[in-house]
């Protein structure tokens, strides 16, 4: 069997130069006599990598996913609109940048040029204050995007950069792993940036929208996975902060194609299919146990959400040792979340762009204008006259009154696109979720990693800790491959070639500074 393309000595995924290739262990190309069974439990996009580098080294694969479709937190399902249209509806917005190495070479199994992928042509930042920021013309290589940003943005005054504390912004340009979480995992995101001194307009414009990300208050956030995130996406990476979106909704784009590629390859894919348990068995397997009956398999990979993995290990009381299961319990969930998406029976105006990040608008933290780049909304928007508009807010109280906070997102809406104060709603529908894994200030140590003590038992997700420059869909995708990988080497085959961002920062004189003001040797 021809290897996959990523696993192509030629191929090189990413315009940096310094991108980081993680060779996997030697060994044959596929397993050999009788094919070792694993079950997949969580078809996320974890998940769904797990299955992939299994299923095309000739393991047997069962992928179970207790919803209904593929995707996870990237899954789409269909409703009926108030108009009679059919339409997609999600968990909302996603963002698939030129960092996410491996997310892409996951996408490329259905998908080998990623045509279901359009770029946005740029990345605005709105204050309610009246400021704004763009990166489209940033420049992509550090340290000219970071210069290039400062010198275009109107949040960095001449008096501002004077105040600012650049001893104690030196961890930002030396990000490594794991060391950036023992140094900064146990201070906020918020108190670091305070100690920087940052301006802030700036704070709010440009470190909020990453701390954000994460469904978190930055007074919660560690710090060490912000500071990780700018890395990334900025200082660490010449790939720039423009990115893709999907020409369809998700299943269309995305998950049925790479179903279908995976069905091609052997593995099996139950959907509607939740585990209740899953129990060693005498021979160093396991078994799996769901509504339909119990079934043996070789290896497991646990690839859920944090609640989900909690409950389930809950369920299975000789699973793991007490120290991993103590840390599987302490994980904790992030504030809850909303993504209101509306019909409307007007446009909004020509030059609004397809994705805005907002500060400053109340809860508020995004607005799409889907027509903009995805097919289906495109179809609809142009046989009513109207738009189809997507509203994020994130991190909101446990308690939040639901049909309160809709209303509010509405008018927070109306307040920075005005011209949709005359538009009627055609139809609606909100996404209350709070299932993202929240990161915590102190939380690194707690969080299981993709190997546990059985061999045959892995964990993967964006949850995991990796001691790899990945977060976000990324983070989940290569944990998939890890978790993959760790379960080839032991059959003797070997896994999946992946890539990162640099793991350090990108200049040795600043690096040098920051680990003499560390007190490094």
């Amino acid at each position: 069997m021809p290897l996959p393309r990523d696993e192509q000595p030629a191929a090189r995924r990413g315009r940096d130069r310094r991108a980081r290739v993680l060779l996997p262990r030697p060994g044959r190309a596929r397993v050999e006599g009788e094919p070792p069974s694993t079950a997949v439990i969580g078809g996320g996009i974890a998940g769904l990598a797990a299955a992939t580098a299994l299923a095309e080294r000739g393991v047997r694969v069962t992928l179970h996913e207790k919803e209904p479709v593929l995707g996870g937190r990237l899954a789409g399902w269909p409703t009926e609109l108030a108009d009679g249209s059919r339409a997609t509806m999600s968990r909302g917005f996603h963002a698939f940048f030129r960092q996410y190495y491996n997310l892409r070479g996951l996408l490329r199994r259905a998908d080998p040029g990623l045509t279901a992928l359009t770029g946005l042509p740029d990345y605005p930042l709105r204050h309610s204050g009246g400021l704004c920021d763009s990166f489209r013309k940033v420049p992509r290589t550090p340290p000219w995007s970071a210069l290039g940003f400062v010198a275009l943005s109107p949040t960095f005054r001449a008096r501002d950069l004077l105040r600012m504390n650049p001893v104690a912004a030196l961890p930002l340009l030396d990000v490594r792993v794991p060391g950036t979480y023992e140094q900064l995992d146990g201070v906020s995101a918020r108190d670091f940036l305070d100690a920087i001194r940052f301006p802030a307009a700036a704070h709010h414009l440009a470190f909020e929208v990453f701390s954000r990300s994460f469904f978190a208050d930055p007074r919660e956030l560690s710090a060490a996975e912000m500071v990780l995130m700018f890395h990334i996406y900025f200082l660490g990476s010449s790939e720039g902060l423009l990115f893709d979106v999907p020409r369809e909704p998700f299943p269309d784009a995305l998950w049925d194609p790479l179903a279908g590629y995976l069905r091609g390859h052997g593995a099996a894919l139950h959907t509607d299919s939740p585990v209740d348990s899953v129990a060693p068995a005498p021979d160093g397997g396991f078994t799996v146990t769901g509504p339909a009956g119990s079934r043996h398999h070789d290896a497991v990979v646990l690839a859920l959400d944090t609640g989900g993995l909690r409950g389930l290990v809950a369920r299975s009381p000789e699973l793991g040792g007490a120290g991993w299961r103590e840390q599987v319990a302490g994980l904790r969930t992030a504030p809850p979340f909303l993504v209101s998406r509306l019909w409307l029976d007007r446009p909004v105006a020509a030059d609004r762009p397809g994705f805005l990040g907002t500060s400053g608008y109340g809860s508020l933290d995004n607005v799409s204008v889907l027509e903009r780049w995805e097919g289906e909304a495109a179809r609809w928007a142009a046989r009513t006259g109207g738009s189809v508009v997507e509203l994020h807010a994130y991190a909101l109280p446990e308690d939040a009154d639901r049909v309160r906070e809709q209303e509010r997102l509405l008018a927070q809406l109306h307040a920075v696109y005005p011209e949709t104060r005359a538009a009627r709603v055609i139809d609606a529908r909100h996404e209350w979720r709070a299932d993202c894994p929240l990161f915590p200030v102190g939380g690194y140590a707690g969080r299981p990693t993709v190997r546990t003590s059985h061999p045959a038992l892995m964990v993967a997700g964006d949850l995991v800790r990796t001691e790899l420059p990945v977060a976000l869909m990324e983070r989940a995708a290569t944990s998939g491959f890890l978790a993959a990988n760790a379960l080839l080497e032991r059959w003797g085959v070997r896994g999946q070639r992946l890539w990162t961002v640099p793991d350090r920062g990108r200049s040795a004189p600043l690096r040098a500074l920051a680990a003499w003001r560390r007190g490094d040797t």
